[in-house]
């Protein structure tokens, strides 16, 4: 996982080079933005898929992994520009928590 926090901290770093001239609250907030624009386009490939549309695209399950790895990026990216020195602890810190009350969930 610190390899996959990495890259993330670099692929960061050239976004907040590129986007240096915005306000520094923007890029979070654009960035929450992709999060949601890409689970709905993984929502529209599922639909597509399933035959929920009137869209003539064919669709398949390989989009929808491909939008939802997609909207983790985002959300990743999202998290370590509203953070950058404290989204690797707090994504760990809730993923232990969501992953152990799972756990207890599943025993009890």
């Amino acid at each position: 996982m610190d390899d996959l926090w990495d890259d993330f901290e670099r692929l960061s770093a050239v976004c907040r080079k590129v986007g240096a001239h915005h306000p520094p609250e923007e890029p979070k907030a654009l960035q929450v933005g992709k999060v949601a624009e890409e689970a709905g386009e993984a929502m529209h490939a599922l639909h597509g898929l399933k035959g929920l549309t009137t869209c003539a695209d064919e669709h398949r399950w390989a989009e929808v992994q491909n939008d939802l790895v997609g909207a983790v990026i985002a959300a990743l990216q999202a998290m370590h520009y509203i953070d950058p020195t404290g989204a690797r602890d707090t994504f760990n810190e809730i993923i232990h928590h969501r992953t152990r009350r799972g756990l207890q969930a599943t025993i009890a």
